[in-house]
């Protein structure tokens, strides 16, 4: 698998089945109608490895990655608004 930078006005999010932040963000972008690419870092082995680099080495979940190849850890649904909109 090859980790890509999403589209403009999308996002990556590299999670986990059990993450209940995960699961909350999920949801929450859905209610708002914001579109995701979803990564299951247990699955995919290079993305375990780009969250851990985003992360300081820690494989956090849910890391979102935008279009212009940041990263945010954890966001409110807001950031990721603010975020969006920024890139648009």
């Amino acid at each position: 698998m090859t980790t890509q930078t999403p589209d403009a006005g999308a996002v990556t999010m590299y999670s986990t089945t059990w993450c209940g932040y995960c699961r909350r963000l999920k949801s929450q972008l859905d209610s708002a109608g914001i579109g995701y690419t979803e990564i299951n870092i247990e699955e995919h082995p290079d993305a375990a490895a780009l969250v851990e680099r985003a992360n300081g080495g820690n494989q956090t979940v849910p890391t979102l990655v935008f279009a212009d190849g940041s990263a945010a850890t954890n966001p409110s649904l807001a950031d990721v608004r603010t975020r969006l909109a920024t890139l648009n």
